[in-house]
């Protein structure tokens, strides 16, 4: 009898681990894919304010070809994988980097009241999309240990949980973008 009783209360440890296990990967990985779709949206909005910052300086300022192609190459950039953000990622500072390099030999840009609120609505974009970065991978190393460790790792292989990709972008991305155009 005793050893039906340790029998049933391992089984219900067990279980109690395996639930436990499959749901906290279940809760990471719906993190995970949420953190990324508001990265991806933060970027189509901070693409379509650059956008906009052209449009709205193009009267004083004469753009590269270059640029104007890039911006519309911004706004059409496939987003769906971490390689399509980080490739979004390093055009939009490229393309942000020339209209910024443009901009600062027109000291009447600086009077203009549209350029201001875009310039700050990038600026806080920027930080936004800085956030959700360190939260994604700091969701993906959480997930990605529990797929090496015992014993949800036998929960992982179980239910085909495997490790996720990590955000990575170029170099020098630590650093805060030049968003002070004006």
């Amino acid at each position: 009898m005793i050893g039906w009783i340790i029998a049933a209360v391992v089984a219900v440890v067990l279980m109690l681990l395996v639930f436990g296990s499959y749901n906290r990967f279940v809760g990471l990985r719906n993190g995970i894919e949420n953190t990324f779709n508001q990265i991806k949206v933060a970027m189509k909005k901070r693409a379509d304010m650059i956008g906009q910052l052209v449009d709205t300086t193009s009267s004083y300022l004469k753009f590269e070809k270059s640029t104007l192609e890039g911006v519309t190459r911004m706004r059409n950039m496939n987003l769906d994988t971490p390689q399509g953000l980080q490739e979004a990622d390093g055009l939009a500072r490229t393309v942000f980097g020339k209209i910024v390099a443009v901009a600062e030999n027109y000291p009447k840009l600086k009077a203009m009241e549209t350029v201001k609120p875009l310039q700050d609505s990038i600026q806080s974009l920027e930080d936004e999309i800085s956030r959700m970065r360190y939260l994604y991978n700091d969701q993906v190393q959480t997930f990605n240990v529990m797929t090496e460790r015992i014993p949800t790792n036998i929960v992982a292989g179980i239910f085909r949980f495997t490790k996720k990709d990590y955000l990575q972008f170029e170099e020098g991305i630590e650093k805060r973008p030049d968003t002070k155009v004006f």
